[in-house]
């Protein structure tokens, strides 16, 4: 058996056993080797052969989801992604972060659809939303002045360092998959001057 997929869509699965049915009325393997063939125990493929047997082909076939249908429609869904995208500030809020309360309201204000926090999770993740959490950082966080204390001012204590033979944090160092990028493994190269 090649590479299976860690999830099968619906669709998958009722070909999976669509094909499991057409082999055993074919008569053409046993159970264990279309078990074998198609990545699935003999349980199922028994359990398959029983309904086969009982109900016909039908039975194999596809049902509708459980549960109830999606209160948003497919452009309201898109929509309500557009919103998401443009962050909670966007929405009306104060900060950044987008909690299931915050998208709840969001989606009550806009679309007057009314949903549960936990099941709104549920319905974002099987649209592909993960929930994300910001990078905190600090308002008065100036990125010029970083850049420019890493240009300017780390590369001569780090020098100064090295001279007074004082061994570097390993967070200072560049490291590829295989060891530093400066020197090959086992060798301590010096710091080249900037």
């Amino acid at each position: 058996m090649g590479w299976q997929p860690t999830r099968l869509t619906r669709e998958q699965m009722e070909e999976r056993r669509l094909v499991a049915a057409r082999l055993m009325r074919g008569k053409q393997a046993s159970q264990a080797a279309i078990a074998r063939e198609l990545g699935v125990s003999r349980a199922s493929v028994t359990r398959w052969k029983q309904q086969l047997d009982q109900d016909g082909l039908r039975s194999l076939r596809r049902r509708a989801a459980p549960g109830r249908a999606s209160a948003l429609t497919a452009a309201q869904w898109r929509h309500l992604f557009r919103i998401l995208g443009r962050g909670a500030p966007g929405a009306g809020f104060e900060t950044d972060r987008w909690t299931q309360r915050r998208m709840a309201a969001v989606i009550q204000r806009e679309f007057g659809v009314r949903y549960h926090r936990h099941s709104l999770s549920r319905a974002l993740r099987a649209r592909g939303w993960s929930p994300q959490r910001p990078i905190p950082r600090a308002k008065e966080r100036d990125e010029a002045v970083i850049a420019a204390w890493l240009r300017r001012d780390w590369p001569r204590i780090k020098r100064g360092l090295a001279v007074a033979g004082v061994r570097l944090p390993s967070w200072t160092r560049r490291v590829t998959r295989f060891g530093p990028a400066s020197a090959p493994p086992g060798h301590r190269s010096p710091i080249p001057p900037s």
